[in-house]
């Protein structure tokens, strides 16, 4: 059977050839796009190339085993923090069961596999990351809608008193206009730069990912796409959302189709935590790491910060994402940084 090409991605990652190629046939005869690696070395190898929407994988591989896969994407990969982690395990280690579950694990089959129970657990979290994923946070599109009435007469001048950087671009993914903070983004080049009416990362692999993310913007039919792209520079990074702007058939005169909103460097200034409380009902503690991500410090600096472990920052940073109804890093600073500024201007 050939999955259909929307259909979700399965990163199963399994040492023993037989059960994997079983496992795969499963998945696919289920209508599951699918991806197969022997061990967590190989399976990283895949996931330098492809994001899945979960992983199935085992404990024990050689090489590099199911823990050390995934403490390696807990620790280098938070835009996967919200791809649901589902172990394989022996009858024979419950306590592989324990220390899955405290390292962030988000469920485990044990072998022999049943393949029932093995089809309803993929599906049951695939569902509860869909319903993540289709909420549409009412601060993103309440910026939307603001920046529509902007570019429809308002002075676009107002957009220089955001801290936010905003780029507005065309449906060729042409600069029609950019706010005095991502000018000074791009005059300091560090993470980005104005090139020939385009906007360019000034990293070539961020370049490549923000281009991709532009494009499949203005490509895309959904006009609630939005997507996160993280912009390193020699010292924190910044996160680009980008997001779809819908045109209005009645308005004449060319019209931004995409908006780019980038989170400014670290600086003096912080996001105010009783607010990031009051907009997104989280705790003091997730709005204390969401404050620290907002101003470019990485989850280890924040583990740091807060005496705490990185493991402790994760389970931090799924709670946030599922608030606030992101599932990745870039995502969730970009919307900590822009609730403020709705709330403001609304």
């Amino acid at each position: 059977m050939t999955a259909d090409r929307s259909a979700p991605l399965i990163l199963v990652v399994e040492d023993e050839a037989a059960l994997r190629r079983d496992i795969v046939e499963e998945l696919q005869d289920a209508g599951y796009r699918t991806l197969a690696a022997a061990d967590g070395r190989a399976a990283q190898a895949l996931l330098a190339e492809a994001t899945p929407d979960l992983v199935l994988c085992d404990i024990t591989m050689p090489r590099l085993d199911g823990f050390g896969l995934m403490a390696a994407l807990r620790d280098k990969r938070p835009d996967l923090a919200a791809v649901p982690f589902v172990f394989l395990t022996a009858m024979s280690e419950p306590q592989d069961v324990i220390q899955g579950k405290l390292q962030g694990a988000d469920d485990y089959l044990v072998k022999p596999v049943d393949y029932d129970l093995l089809l309803a657990t993929v599906a049951a979290r695939l569902r509860q990351i869909a319903r993540i994923r289709g909420q549409t946070d009412p601060e993103i599109d309440r910026l939307r809608h603001a920046l529509a009435g902007l570019s429809e007469g308002a002075p676009r001048q107002v957009l220089d008193l955001i801290a936010l950087g905003i780029v507005l671009l065309d449906s060729a993914g042409r600069v029609q206009h950019a706010n005095r903070a991502a000018r000074e983004m791009a005059g300091q080049a560090v993470f980005l730069a104005f090139r020939h009416g385009t906007v360019r990362a000034t990293d070539p692999l961020c370049d490549t990912a923000l281009q991709r993310a532009i494009a499949e913007t203005r490509a895309a039919r959904d006009r609630d796409r939005v997507t996160g792209v993280l912009l390193q520079g020699d010292g924190p990074s910044i996160s680009a959302l980008v997001c779809a702007l819908a045109a209005d058939p009645a308005r004449p005169g060319p019209q931004p189709a995409v908006a780019l909103f980038l989170s400014p460097p670290q600086t003096d200034k912080t996001v105010s935590q009783p607010l990031l409380i009051e907009l997104f009902g989280l705790t003091p503690t997730e709005a204390r790491v969401a404050a620290s991500l907002s101003s470019g410090a990485r989850p280890a600096d924040v583990a740091e910060t807060l005496g705490v472990s990185q493991t402790t920052i994760a389970f931090h940073m799924r709670n946030l994402f599922r608030k606030t109804g992101t599932n990745r890093q870039s995502d969730l600073v970009a919307l900590i940084l822009a609730g403020p500024m709705a709330v403001e201007t609304s």
